[in-house]
């Protein structure tokens, strides 16, 4: 796909929470996160704006921990490379209610733009796949990600994973809160538990 066709990042994450219902979003580091707070605060979105690398761990542990709930990670390339070994993981634990969304503008966005692995040698497709995810595809048109959305709340047939390529257009930072503590007791208490 050549660069000048790449889905706006945006557009993409809107899309695959329009109809979320009750599904918990996990935001990878930086701009995954700001992506998923723009498309609308929820209480069941879970930010992760240090944690390079954990996206994927910590949406794994929720799906395992709320199996009738859809769990859905959304994460860059950069983030998926550093915690790639998640990967085999989910594969491992195969849980039928996750679903990870890699961004993947082949750049590491938040150290500056330098060009990441998946702009050469890396598949994240092909790894997922070698990992045990056998449902793993690349989402290029928009078509695609609306076509694919649904599937998000399925609760039965994952773990689902999909790379899309986007443009690396250096966009607004949309924030929530920031304090680490009140959003994890916000989903805590969404999910119907009390406070740490």
């Amino acid at each position: 796909m050549s660069k000048a066709n790449r889905l706006d990042r945006r557009a993409v994450v809107s899309s695959l929470l329009k109809d979320r219902k009750g599904t918990i979003a996990v935001g990878g580091l930086g701009a995954s996160t700001y992506d998923i707070a723009a498309a609308g605060d929820h209480p069941r979105n879970f930010y992760l704006w240090g944690a390079m690398g954990g996206a994927v761990m910590i949406g794994l542990g929720l799906a395992l921990a709320q199996p009738k709930l859809p769990v859905v990670v959304i994460t860059g390339d950069g983030e998926m490379l550093m915690g790639i070994g998640s990967l085999a993981t989910v594969g491992l634990q195969k849980p039928a209610n996750l679903s990870i969304i890699v961004l993947d503008n082949e750049a590491y966005g938040e150290t500056g733009g330098q060009v990441s692995h998946t702009a050469s040698v890396v598949d994240l497709v092909g790894v997922a796949k070698s990992c045990g995810i056998v449902n793993a595809q690349s989402l290029e048109t928009m078509s695609e990600i609306e076509a694919f959305a649904p599937s998000l709340q399925d609760v039965s047939t994952g773990p689902r994973f999909a790379s899309v390529k986007i443009d690396a257009a250096n966009l607004e930072r949309m924030l929530a809160g920031r304090d680490g503590i009140f959003m994890l007791n916000r989903l805590r208490g969404d999910l119907g538990f009390g406070p740490i």
